[in-house]
């Protein structure tokens, strides 16, 4: 029988085969004994060879602590069907995601970075351990951003996480432009692209997602070792060539981009342009026309004011706001406003941008920046980073702060005005607080920019 010596709080226990290390002494809590234990061979009675060829590990773990953290390695060590080897091979997994899987079920430690986030997560499905799962999920999350929403959409979609791909689609639909720019549109599988053409809520202009889907279509065809002929490009586009929606397109557009490409037949090209020259009527072979969001069309503008005046002032202590209500009777997307500029020549003002839906003060858009005015009388633009949508029938604040120099204001201003089948409807209620004195009639914020 083994004797402790009880002086030591690394205490060593005798027995017939020498002095064992007390190594649990120190360790007061299960889980830092379990922790000590993790990508050890003290006591280990399963191996794992992880990885493939040169790369490679062999890692030891315990079964009583796998089987305590998955159901999956409880079946696998004591089910009905258990395996009597010591030893099992994981080609299909990578050995820092495993190592991070293993550090997660001996000591609930997380330990997720950008390189082995996909591989954990396929490992903790893989094994049904959902809580790292759910660390997994949430830090990709927190981490997404247009550069890498196409790569986490495919992802998403290839391990059945829905609320991930929605909120990569919301993503890539707020800045599509900048989406399908990113290097992991072109690797994305033809089902995820249809997912997203399907969509009609992209920001983009449709001749400029036909160029993103050329691109696409020419790296699938180098990935197929496929040659770059049309025949090859329509057929690894397959259902997704019915998707791209010509008609939206100017003639112009058209012209410079898919009638010059080698996805289109003679007869196809001809159709288009006898459409688009309004010479014949739609195509009627399932080509779609319904518009994708804000970027259709032509960049619109409704201006308030017929009267342009001088001397506008925002010459005080405090942030003086210029604002003005509106509500429009169909769903649109602002992009920016109108705004004056200096009466006395160059000047530049700082400028912070506002819009928000009035009754419950939800800011939907703000941007600081400059306006770099010549001292002309017309408006300048100024825009939001990404288009805001604007629900039908809905009051809006749109405000400015503005430090600078005077400006031109305008006058006789209107309250209803109709521009390309869009109606306006601008007022100034106190609940606003407008202390710059802007209104329906007279002031500043001459132009809302926007599509239909």
């Amino acid at each position: 029988m083994g004797e402790v010596n009880p002086t030591s709080s690394n205490a060593t226990i005798a027995s017939n085969d020498g002095l064992v290390d007390n190594w649990q002494a120190s360790r007061e809590k299960v889980s830092e004994r379990f922790g000590y234990l993790f990508n050890n061979e003290k006591l280990a009675d399963i191996h794992f060879i992880v990885g493939k060829c040169t790369k490679q590990q062999r890692i030891p773990a315990h079964k009583l602590v796998l089987s305590a953290g998955s159901v999956v390695f409880e079946a696998m060590f004591s089910g009905p069907l258990a395996t009597t080897s010591d030893e099992m091979e994981l080609p299909d997994v990578e050995p820092l995601a495993f190592l991070t899987f293993l550090k997660f079920i001996y000591s609930d430690v997380v330990q997720i970075c950008q390189e082995t986030v996909m591989s954990t997560l396929y490992i903790a499905k893989k094994y049904y351990v959902s809580a790292l799962e759910r660390h997994c999920v949430d830090f990709l999350k927190s981490n997404l951003n247009a550069n890498n929403a196409f790569l986490l959409l495919t992802q998403a979609r290839l391990f059945d996480e829905p609320q991930l791909a929605e909120l990569c689609l919301d993503t890539i639909d707020k800045n599509t432009k900048d989406a399908i720019a990113a290097d992991g549109f072109t690797d994305i599988d033809l089902d995820t692209l249809i997912v997203v053409l399907e969509r009609n809520t992209l920001l983009i202009e449709e001749f400029k997602l036909f160029e993103a889907i050329e691109r696409w279509t020419k790296a699938e065809c180098a990935r197929k070792k496929l040659p770059l002929t049309s025949e090859s490009m329509r057929s690894v586009l397959g259902r997704a060539f019915g998707l791209i929606r010509f008609l939206l397109m100017s003639i112009e557009e058209f012209a410079f981009g898919p009638a010059k490409s080698d996805l289109l037949n003679d007869r196809e090209v001809r159709e288009m342009f006898l459409y688009l020259t309004k010479v014949n009527p739609k195509p009627t072979d399932g080509i779609l026309d319904v518009p994708r969001c804000a970027m259709t069309g032509k960049e619109k503008s409704v201006n308030r004011f017929p009267q342009v005046v001088g001397n506008w002032s925002f010459a005080t202590p405090i942030n003086r706001y210029d604002c003005i209500q509106f509500s429009v009777d169909k769903r649109i997307f602002v992009v920016g406003f109108g705004l004056y500029g200096s009466i006395n020549g160059p000047a530049i003002h700082e400028v912070h941008l506002n819009l928000k839906r009035s009754v419950t003060g939800v800011v939907r858009g703000s941007e600081k920046t400059s306006l770099s005015s010549n001292g002309s009388s017309s408006p300048y633009r100024v825009m939001f980073q990404s288009p805001i949508e604007i629900l039908p029938n809905t009051l809006y604040t749109a405000s400015v702060i503005s430090k600078g120099p005077a400006t031109y204001s305008g006058i006789n201003g209107k309250s209803t005005i109709t521009i390309d089948g869009s109606t306006f409807q601008f007022s100034n209620k106190l609940e606003i607080h407008s202390n710059n004195l802007t209104s329906t009639e007279s002031g500043q914020i001459p132009e809302i920019i926007f599509y239909s």
